[in-house]
C-alpha cells in the first residue's frame, strides 16, 4: 500500500492575491508543490485587453515580479514544483519572462507551458455553426470577441510533470486541475479511476481560493485569529484519495469543519454532478473530521465518468460604462441621494439628445448605506451618510464621457452635503458567453525545452445524470411542540458565490439536528421570494435545492439573478459574495429545545459590537 503523502500549498486565489503567500508557504519547509489560481471569468477578459494594449502581456501581472520572482532561489533550493494558471491568454509570454528573470538570478528551472485552450482561431467556425449560450440560449455574439478559451483538465499538467517540468504554466484550465494534475502524476491515477480523480478535484477545489478554506470570509469571522498573517492552505494527499486540509505552521487563520465546509459548497451547482473535464464529481456524501488543531480530514468523495465536452468561456464587448460615486452626508441623506441620481440621469438624457446620441441602454442606481441590497427588507433608511452609486451604459463611448463631465455639477447644484466624488471611470463592458465543445476537436499540448508535445486526453464521456440516486432532504419530526424563530446564522454557516448569471448559497447546519428545520423553512419558493429583488423584473428567480447529507447541508442555486454576472453586471455585489450574508438573517422556526442550543452571541446583532481581538 502506498502510504506516501504529497503536500500541496495553495498560494493564490486571484490576480490580486497577497504577496505573503509564496514566502509563507515556502517557510513551511515540507511542500512538494505550490499551486496558484489566477484566473476567473472576469479576469480572462481583462487579460485579453492587456494583451491587446501590449502584445507581450496578457498574463497575471503580479505573478513574476511580486509572487514567484523573489522566491525562485528558495523554490529551487527546496525542490518544490510549481503549477499555476498565471499564463492567462499568453502562457508562452509568461514562461519566457519567467525564464529571463530566473536567468538574471543565475537559475534555469525547467518551465513547461500547457496550451490548446485558446480557441480564438475557431471564432468564424462557431459563429457559422450557430452556437448558442449553454445557459440562456442566446445567439453567438456578433460584437467584438476579446477571448475564447476552453477549460482544459488535469492530464496535460500531469504530462508536463512527467516530462520533468519544475514549473508548469497554463492558460485556462479548470481551477482544481492545478492540484489534480500533480496527484495524477505522483500516484499514477488513470482516467477510469473516477473516485480518485473526484477526490483530487475536491482537494483542488478547496485550495483554489487560497485562504477562503483557512478562515477567510468565514461566517464566524470573530473566531478567526490574526487576519494580518492568515495562513495559506495546505492539502496533505494520499494515494487512496483521502486528504487532510491544514495550513502553514505558526500562522493566523483557522481550519475547521466549518471553514472547510463553506469552501466545499462555494460556487458549486449540483453537488452530485460537479463537472470538470476529467470526471463528474459527487460531493453529497463527503465527510469532514477534525483530527487536530487546524487539521480536517476529508473523505467520501465519489466520481463518475466525465462528459465528452469542454466548457468554453467567451468574453465579448457589450457597451461602454461610466460609474459615479458621490458621498452625501447629513439629514435625509438617502432621499437626497435618490433625487440627485434621478436628476443627473434626466439631465444627461437631454445632453445625449442634443448630441444626437440615443438613450442609455442601462441605468442602475444604488444608495449604499441604506441596505439597498436587501430590497424590501432594508431597515436603515435613516442613515446620515450614504454613498450614491450611479452606473450608466451606452453603445457609444461619447455618451459615457458626457456624463463623466456633467456629474461633477451636482456638488454645487443639487443636494446639500454632497462631497467630492470618488471617481467615475469610463470602461468597456464585457459580457460572458458560455458553450460546450467536443473534446475530440481540442488539442492540448505541452511545450518544454523548446519542443511541443500533443497530449492525448480521453475524449469520450458517458456521464448520465439519470443514473444518480438523489440525496434526500430530511423532514422535521412531527409534533415538535411550540416553535421559536431563530435567525439562520444561529443554526448554520453559509457561503455564496457566482457562476455567470447565477449564484449559489451553501448552507451548512452547525448541528445535524438543525438541518431538518432549516430545510423546512428554506424551500425553493421561500428562497426565491427572499431574492426576488435581485431579478431585473422583480419576478422571483428559479431556485434549485440540493442536499449534501454528509455535511448536513443544503446548496441553493439561484438563476438569472446577478444582472448578467461579473463581466457585465452593474451591481455593487456582482460576484454574489454578500448573498449568503443576506440569507443568514432568514427566520427559521425551531423547537424551543433546539433554540436553547444556539450560541446567544449569534442572535443579537441590533447593536454594533466592537471587535477587540487581533487584527
Amino acid at each position: 500500500m502506498n502510504d506516501r503523502i504529497v503536500r500541496i500549498g495553495g498560494a493564490s486565489a486571484s490576480l490580486a492575491d497577497s504577496a505573503i503567500a509564496f514566502p509563507q508557504l515556502l517557510g513551511d519547509g515540507a511542500l512538494d508543490y505550490l499551486v496558484g489560481d489566477y484566473l476567473a471569468e472576469g479576469s480572462m477578459g481583462l487579460l485579453a485587453m492587456l494583451a491587446q494594449a501590449n502584445p507581450g502581456g496578457g498574463y497575471a501581472p503580479d505573478f513574476i515580479p511580486v509572487h514567484i520572482g523573489p522566491c525562485l532561489a528558495e523554490i529551487a533550493r527546496q525542490g518544490v514544483r510549481v503549477v499555476v494558471n498565471a499564463g492567462g491568454v499568453n502562457p508562452h509570454g509568461c514562461a519566457a519572462e519567467l525564464a529571463r528573470v530566473a536567468a538574471e538570478q543565475g537559475l534555469s528551472p525547467r518551465i513547461a507551458v500547457v496550451d490548446g485552450d485558446d480557441l480564438m482561431g475557431r471564432l468564424g467556425e462557431f459563429r457559422a455553426a450557430g452556437v448558442r449560450d449553454m445557459f440562456s440560449g442566446a445567439a453567438f455574439p456578433a460584437a467584438t470577441v476579446d477571448s475564447m478559451n476552453a477549460y482544459l483538465g488535469a492530464f496535460p499538467i500531469a504530462a508536463a510533470l512527467a516530462r520533468g517540468a519544475e514549473i508548469v504554466i497554463t492558460g485556462r484550465v479548470v481551477d482544481s486541475a492545478l492540484v489534480l494534475g500533480p496527484l495524477i502524476h505522483e500516484f499514477g491515477w488513470t482516467p477510469d479511476a473516477h473516485d480518485l480523480l473526484a477526490a483530487g478535484t475536491l482537494a483542488g477545489h478547496l485550495l483554489e481560493c487560497g485562504t477562503q478554506v483557512s478562515g477567510g470570509t468565514f461566517t464566524d469571522w470573530r473566531t478567526v485569529p490574526a487576519w494580518n498573517r492568515i495562513g495559506y492552505p495546505i492539502a496533505e494527499c494520499r494515494a487512496d484519495g483521502t486528504f487532510v486540509v491544514t495550513k502553514a505552521a505558526g500562522t493566523g487563520g483557522l481550519v475547521s469543519r466549518g471553514t472547510v465546509a463553506e469552501q466545499l459548497v462555494y460556487e458549486v451547482g449540483d453537488p452530485q454532478a460537479y463537472f470538470v473535464p476529467d470526471v463528474s464529481c459527487d460531493f453529497s456524501a463527503v465527510q469532514l473530521e477534525e483530527i487536530g488543531p487546524d487539521r480536517v480530514r476529508v473523505s467520501g468523495v465519489r466520481g463518475r465518468p466525465s462528459t465528452a465536452s469542454y466548457k468554453v468561456c467567451t468574453i465579448h464587448r457589450h457597451s461602454w460604462r461610466v460609474s459615479a460615486l458621490q458621498p452625501i452626508v447629513g439629514l435625509e441623506a438617502a432621499a437626497k441621494a435618490e433625487r440627485q441620481a434621478a436628476a443627473l440621469i434626466e439631465r444627461s438624457r437631454r445632453l445625449l439628445a442634443q448630441a444626437g446620441l440615443g438613450d442609455w441602454s442601462r441605468t442602475h442606481v444604488e444608495v449604499l448605506g441604506t441596505e439597498g441590497t436587501l430590497g424590501a427588507r432594508a431597515r436603515h433608511r435613516d442613515a446620515r451618510e450614504v454613498l450614491l452609486r450611479i452606473v450608466l451604459e451606452h453603445a457609444d463611448r461619447r455618451a459615457a464621457e458626457i456624463f463623466t463631465r456633467e456629474q461633477h455639477s451636482s456638488i454645487v447644484s443639487m443636494s446639500p452635503g454632497t462631497a467630492i466624488g470618488l471617481g467615475n471611470p469610463v470602461v468597456p463592458v464585457q459580457a460572458l458567453f458560455s458553450f460546450l465543445v467536443d473534446k475530440a476537436t481540442v488539442e492540448a499540448a505541452v511545450t518544454i525545452d523548446g519542443q511541443r508535445h500533443a497530449v492525448s486526453v480521453p475524449a469520450a464521456g458517458d456521464f448520465d445524470s439519470a443514473r444518480i440516486e438523489r440525496a434526500a432532504v430530511p423532514a422535521p419530526p412531527p409534533e415538535a411542540g411550540p416553535l421559536v424563530e431563530v435567525p439562520l446564522v444561529g443554526l448554520a454557516w453559509a457561503r455564496s458565490g457566482d457562476k455567470g448569471n447565477l449564484f449559489n448559497v451553501g448552507v451548512i447546519a452547525r448541528r445535524a439536528e438543525f438541518l431538518p428545520w432549516i430545510a423546512a423553512a428554506l424551500t425553493s419558493a421561500a428562497v426565491a421570494d427572499w431574492y426576488r429583488h435581485d431579478t431585473d423584473d422583480g419576478v422571483p428567480p428559479r431556485v434549485e435545492r440540493h442536499a449534501l447529507p454528509g455535511l448536513h447541508a443544503l446548496n441553493l442555486v439561484v438563476h438569472e439573478a446577478l444582472g448578467g454576472g461579473i463581466t457585465s453586471s452593474p451591481r455593487l455585489d456582482s460576484v454574489a459574495k454578500g448573498k449568503a450574508q443576506q440569507l443568514l438573517c432568514f427566520p427559521i422556526p425551531v423547537p424551543a429545545a433546539l433554540a436553547a442550543l444556539v450560541d446567544p452571541g449569534l442572535l443579537d446583532f441590533d447593536s454594533a459590537r466592537p471587535y477587540e481581538g487581533q487584527p
